[in-house]
């Protein structure tokens, strides 16, 4: 843990430190010749920059960067806004579970860690690379890799042997339809070279960077949300439609969760819970009762507990959306945001496919920050946040992708303290996601498709005319949404 913690701030450092150093100048290796840069660098070309100078399988230690065609790019880190962190402060490294066990009761059996393997690791010698290295974008685990593989136990293994790699976990994936398997890089290969190395072997169907995702919060009783979104509040319902919330653990002992929490899942275990607040505010928000009323009164919440001081990794985050998917639920929550990763754009693809609607945040890193996924995915009802004068939250991210606005500012939720007042295009996904709630009650087979058409032609357009990158198609409407025919 602590060395994560060195590398991940080292690699904060390094992105000052190169702000406006040309992204080809850097490699993560000291230890290469002038000859090694130039063909790294593409200066030179032909057979001996093949054999010494090109592909290079042996480079440097593990850090925040990846290469492609031996160059390094560092990584746009996101900004982490739960809690606001000082602005020396590096964001706090995940911590990895050793594996994510399957609850009892569910369609999958507990997955079992791998052992790692005794001893050292050396990787083979004359790996090819069957794909130039990978430019990997966005936070991750520097010395992990996440792969589909075609195959049993044995296969995982094996692969493991044959590109020199750790199993650190294991299990079969219900969205993805294969097992997914964490492996480990001992030597201090870049990420982007391993991935190109796993391409030349046909069972490793899908390869990506172990991502790192933030929690998307900024920092009377009555939420002004229900007038915001023309919801009355007297007969606001989402009795018995089932919502997914991926997020923090939460203080299930709140008296606005009483009743509300269907079953939970914790998927790093090994994890100690730390903060509740997060997960207990966008929970409160969808379906909270009494005093802090949310959105849906009479939804039922199935809670996955996936991050931990406001961050969270691409298999954790996998392990929940599995378990999400397993609950037969409606709707699934992510108010998280992190780079674009193809493992989890296949799993959101997969779970609107069974006719889940996903509503995700689009994100609280500025007018100028790249896109937030999983909001950015096709499919994927990206959330903004306005105010209660119907105002864009300043550092709301903007772009195509945004597709609808919701209040966000200022809201008064219940939290793991009693409550709170929470602003961030977490609150607003929440307010969104209690708000399909409704239209589910109302009308239990409305599909996925017709839900978000309804949206996208009932929103109060607030910016220019039609949809734009800041509001989207507008404010939420929902009782024009529950009126829209399809």
């Amino acid at each position: 843990m602590a060395a994560k913690a060195v590398i991940l701030h080292a690699a904060i450092l390094a992105a000052a430190a190169f702000v406006a150093a040309p992204a080809f100048a850097q490699t993560n290796d000291p230890n290469l010749s002038q000859k090694e840069v130039d063909c790294l660098n593409r200066k030179t070309a032909g057979a001996d920059c093949d054999k010494d100078g090109g592909g290079k399988n042996d480079g440097g230690k593990p850090g925040a960067g990846t290469t492609t065609d031996g160059v390094v790019f560092l990584p746009a880190l996101i900004v982490d806004l739960f809690p606001n962190p000082p602005a020396s402060a590096a964001p706090p490294t995940p911590t990895q579970p050793n594996g994510s066990p399957t609850p009892s009761g569910s369609a999958n059996p507990p997955a079992t860690p791998a052992p790692a393997p005794t001893g050292p690791v050396t990787p083979p010698t004359g790996l090819n690379l069957a794909a130039p290295p990978r430019a990997v974008t966005g936070e991750f685990v520097p010395d992990e890799v996440l792969v589909t593989v075609a195959g049993d136990a044995g296969a995982v293994q094996q692969i493991a042997t044959a590109f020199g790699l750790q199993v650190r976990s294991q299990r079969q994936s219900l969205l993805l339809g294969n097992t997914l398997v964490r492996y480990g890089i001992p030597d201090g290969r870049p990420v982007g070279v391993v991935l190109a190395q796993l391409a030349a072997d046909g069972r490793t169907q899908r390869r990506e960077p172990n991502h790192i995702y933030s929690l998307q919060q900024a920092a009377g009783i009555v939420n002004y949300a229900f007038e915001r979104i023309a919801l009355d509040a007297s007969r606001a319902s989402g009795e018995n439609v089932r919502v997914a919330v991926i997020d923090t653990g939460i203080d299930d002992t709140n008296p606005a969760l009483k009743g509300v929490i269907a079953d939970q899942f914790d998927a790093m275990p090994n994890v100690p819970i730390e903060k509740r607040d997060h997960g207990t505010s966008v929970d409160g928000l969808i379906a909270g009762v009494g005093a802090l009323e949310g959105m849906a009164p009479g939804a039922r919440i199935y809670h996955a507990r996936a991050f931990e001081g406001g961050k969270s990794t691409m298999d954790v985050i996998l392990s929940a959306l599995d378990w999400a998917a397993e609950q037969n639920v409606r709707i699934i929550n992510m108010s998280f945001v992190g780079p674009k990763n193809d493992l989890l754009g296949t799993a959101c693809r997969n779970a609107r496919a069974l006719g889940m609607v996903l509503v995700a945040a689009a994100g609280n890193n500025g007018p100028k920050a790249p896109y937030g996924y999983p909001a950015a995915f096709d499919g994927v009802i990206a959330v903004t946040a306005t105010d209660a004068k119907d105002g864009l939250m300043p550092q709301a991210n903007r772009g195509a992708y945004v597709f609808i606005s919701a209040p966000g500012v200022e809201m008064v939720a219940p939290s793991g303290a009693g409550s709170d007042v929470v602003t961030g295009t977490s609150f607003a996904a929440a307010i969104v996601s209690g708000a399909i709630a409704n239209l589910i009650h109302a009308a239990p087979d409305r599909s996925a498709n017709d839900i978000e058409k309804a949206l996208a032609a009932t929103a109060k357009d607030l910016g220019p005319k039609g949809r734009d990158n800041d509001f989207g198609y507008g404010l939420l409407d929902i009782e024009a949404a529950g009126a829209a025919k399809e």
